[in-house]
C-alpha cells in the first residue's frame, strides 16, 4: 500500500485538475478588429476580469471593421471549443443575426459590447456607451466652442447603416441644435450646415483621405465631427497640410489614452469619452456567472460617457485632460 500511495495521491491531483479545468468558464471575445487600440483595450479588460474570476478568454477578429465572415467562422469555432457566453462587438449589425440566433440555440449566451445588432434584441444582452448622447455632448461643445459663428461643417463617419456610426452622427448633429434623426435611426442626417461627407471607417489613413476630399469640396469648412480618434487623427494631418489646422474645430468620440493626449496637443477639442474596458469586464463577469448559475443578463447596461476638453466652454458639462487621462478606457 505505502507504495502504491504516491501513484494514488497523483492520480486524485490529475482528475482533480482536469476536474478544475473542465469548470473553467470558457468566454469568447470577438471584436471588430485586431488593431484599433479601443479594442486591445477591451481585450485587456476582458483577460484581467478572467483571471479575476478564473475563466478563460478567446478572443478574435475580422480582418477589417465590416468584416462579418470573419466574425461568424470566430463565433463558430468558440462554440466547437466549449465557449457558453460570446461577447461580440458586432462588425455588421443585421448580417450577424442569424449566426447569434444560432449559437443561442445551442445554449450559448451573446452579448453585444459597444454596438448593438439590428434588432437590438437580436443578443441576450448589450453593454455599451450611450453614442447619441455621446455625440450630443460634442455637439453642444463645438456649437459653444464656435460662439455664435456660422459652422460649416464635414463629417467623417463610420460607413453607411451602421447604428453605433448614426447614433454619433446624429447626435452630434442634435447637440449643435441642427436638424437631425433619432437615436434608433441608421440614417446620416445631413442638413444644409454639413457640407460633406465622407465614410472613414475609424480608420487614420482614410481619415485622412476623407478630409482631403472634403476641403477641395469646400475649403471654408470650420468643423469636424470625427467617428473616432483615428479618424480625427488623420483629418488634422490633411488640415495641417493645407495651412488649416488652426483655423478647424475637430470634436469626436472614444477617449482612449492617445486621444486624450491629441486633446492636450490641441489636434481634437473635445471628445466623448467611452470606456471599453469596463465593457469587457461586466461581460466576462455576466459569463462566468452564467456558467455558475445560468442565469442570464438581459437588456441594455450604459456603461458611462464623459466629455473632455482642454478648454472648458461656459453651459458645457466637460472635465479636463488630466482627468481623461487618469480614466483613459479604463474603470471610473
Amino acid at each position: 500500500m505505502k507504495l502504491n500511495t504516491p501513484k494514488l495521491m497523483l492520480t486524485a491531483l490529475a482528475l482533480a485538475a482536469t476536474s478544475a479545468y473542465a469548470a473553467e468558464p470558457v468566454i469568447g471575445l470577438i471584436t471588430k478588429t485586431e488593431t484599433n487600440p479601443f479594442f486591445v483595450k477591451m481585450k485587456e479588460g476582458a483577460q484581467a476580469e478572467a483571471t479575476k474570476l478564473g475563466a478563460k478568454v478567446m478572443s478574435a477578429a475580422g480582418k477589417t471593421d465590416g468584416d462579418n465572415a470573419g466574425q461568424v467562422t470566430a463565433m463558430e469555432n468558440m462554440i466547437a471549443a466549449g465557449a457558453k457566453t460570446i461577447l461580440i462587438t458586432p462588425s455588421d449589425s443585421k448580417a450577424i443575426v442569424p449566426a447569434i440566433k444560432k449559437a443561442q440555440a445551442q445554449g450559448v449566451m451573446i452579448i453585444a459590447l459597444d454596438s448593438p445588432t439590428e434588432p437590438a434584441n437580436a443578443t441576450d444582452a448589450l453593454f455599451a456607451t450611450d453614442n447619441y448622447k455621446a455625440g450630443v455632448f460634442i455637439g453642444q461643445y463645438a456649437k459653444a466652442a464656435l460662439n455664435g459663428k456660422k459652422p460649416v461643417i464635414a463629417t467623417l463617419d463610420l460607413f453607411p447603416g451602421h447604428p453605433v456610426g448614426a447614433q454619433r452622427h446624429n447626435g452630434f448633429l442634435q447637440g449643435y441644435g441642427l436638424t437631425s434623426l433619432d437615436a434608433k435611426s441608421n440614417e446620416l442626417a445631413k442638413p444644409a450646415e454639413v457640407v460633406c461627407m465622407a465614410d472613414s471607417f475609424g480608420d487614420r489613413a482614410k481619415g485622412q483621405t476623407g478630409m482631403e476630399n472634403c476641403l477641395q469640396k469646400n475649403p471654408n469648412i470650420n468643423v469636424v465631427y470625427t467617428i473616432n480618434e483615428p479618424a480625427a487623427a488623420g483629418a488634422y494631418n490633411a488640415l495641417k497640410a493645407a495651412g488649416k489646422e488652426k483655423d478647424v474645430l475637430i470634436v469626436s468620440v472614444d477617449g482612449g489614452c492617445a486621444g486624450i493626449k491629441d486633446v492636450g496637443a490641441g489636434v481634437i477639442a473635445a471628445t466623448s469619452q467611452q470606456y471599453p474596458l469596463r465593457m469587457a469586464a461586466m461581460g466576462v463577469a455576466a459569463g462566468v456567472e452564467y456558467a455558475k448559475t445560468g442565469k442570464k443578463v438581459s437588456g441594455y447596461t450604459d456603461t458611462g460617457v464623459t466629455l473632455i476638453s482642454a478648454k472648458a466652454m461656459k453651459g458645457v458639462d466637460s472635465k479636463d485632460v488630466k482627468t481623461g487621462t487618469d480614466l483613459c478606457w479604463g474603470n471610473k
